[in-house]
């Protein structure tokens, strides 16, 4: 469909945002009806709680250190949720104060989201192989510190990091629950795979936001997703640091999880072909000269970056994190 050049950004986003109930349905679960990390994990007042206790952290013995890394990582970004909840809010079209439907849309996910911190984050407190004070402090400088995912306050280019996103954590989340569940954890493996369905959820919500975006305005959506890409999807967690210092911590924890294959430069990739595919890039008509320019680059960028992926080495050393128990 050509673009619509008279609307603003934030009128298209009042015109899909008339169906945004629609997305909360179909899109998010039911509270009533969602896990909640309560009945997954033993409770102290469960009179099997000691003997449940101990399985999990005989489980936990046989987790290999890169994974623990890994899992620290993704619990911590998990837990800097009132960071993204507050950039979100903060978009044209989404207005916090009147409650619209893109609103009760942020406050569902944040909901839902809010979850996958809580569970991971028991589970790392019972397993009994995290230094749980240096695990918090790391939380709290990633809120304290701040992001900036580079959208600005732009719906378009943070539904397109969203729906990269949220890919991304459902890829991560994935592969650790089939990485423990090799490890001998079935208990993480099974936390990690609950958190993975959620984000897989999530991916297809933020995916659809930016379908009916091009059905709208698909010479500016355009624009917004090659923007996106020459900036490079920054991750939640890219100013992770420990306590005592403020070397940034990110890198360590990317090659521990290119290292094991949790999530990989060519994962990156396939996120971006998969979002081509999806949102049918090569078909989409009455983009001016400067839209067809951004098509073109988009289309370019997978066999780029895959030579790119390919002339990559990752150390083979692994980083000592505070995170974790000698």
């Amino acid at each position: 469909m050509n673009s619509i050049q008279s609307l603003t950004r934030s009128e298209v986003m009042l015109h899909i945002g008339k169906d945004v109930d629609q997305y909360t349905s179909e899109f998010l679960k039911p509270i009533e009806s969602n896990w909640q990390a309560s009945e997954l994990l033993p409770l102290t007042s469960d009179s099997a709680f000691i003997a449940d206790l101990k399985i999990i952290q005989e489980q936990a013995e046989g987790l290999s250190y890169d994974l623990l890394a890994v899992l620290v990582a993704d619990t911590i970004t998990e837990e800097a949720l009132p960071t993204y909840e507050t950039w979100l809010a903060g978009i044209n079209g989404i207005d916090q104060h009147n409650n619209n439907g893109w609103m009760k849309w942020l406050r569902g996910w944040t909901a839902e989201e809010n979850r996958h911190g809580d569970v991971l984050n028991r589970y790392l407190y019972l397993c009994g192989r995290i230094n749980m004070k240096e695990f918090e402090a790391s939380t709290q400088f990633l809120i304290a510190d701040g992001f900036n995912n580079g959208a600005g306050s732009d719906p378009y280019r943070n539904f397109v990091y969203t729906s990269f996103q949220e890919m991304a954590t459902n890829i991560s989340h994935r592969r650790v629950a089939t990485i423990a569940k090799q490890e001998g954890s079935n208990i993480l493996s099974k936390l990690c795979g609950l958190v993975a369905a959620d984000e897989a959820r999530h991916a297809k919500a933020y995916k659809t936001f930016v379908t009916k975006i091009f059905e709208i305005d698909s010479n500016e959506m355009m624009l917004a997703f090659e923007d996106m890409m020459r900036q490079k999807i920054a991750m939640p967690a890219q100013y992770l640091r420990e306590m005592g210092d403020k070397i940034n911590t990110f890198s360590n924890f990317s090659d521990a999880a290119q290292r094991i294959g949790v999530y990989t430069s060519m994962d990156y990739v396939d996120i971006l072909k998969s979002l081509i595919e999806e949102w049918e890039i090569e078909g989409i008509r009455g983009l001016n000269e400067q839209g067809e320019k951004a098509r073109d680059y988009l289309m370019r960028l997978p066999d780029r970056l895959t030579r790119l992926s390919e002339r990559m080495r990752i150390p083979d050393t692994e980083f000592k994190f505070n995170w974790i128990l000698a």
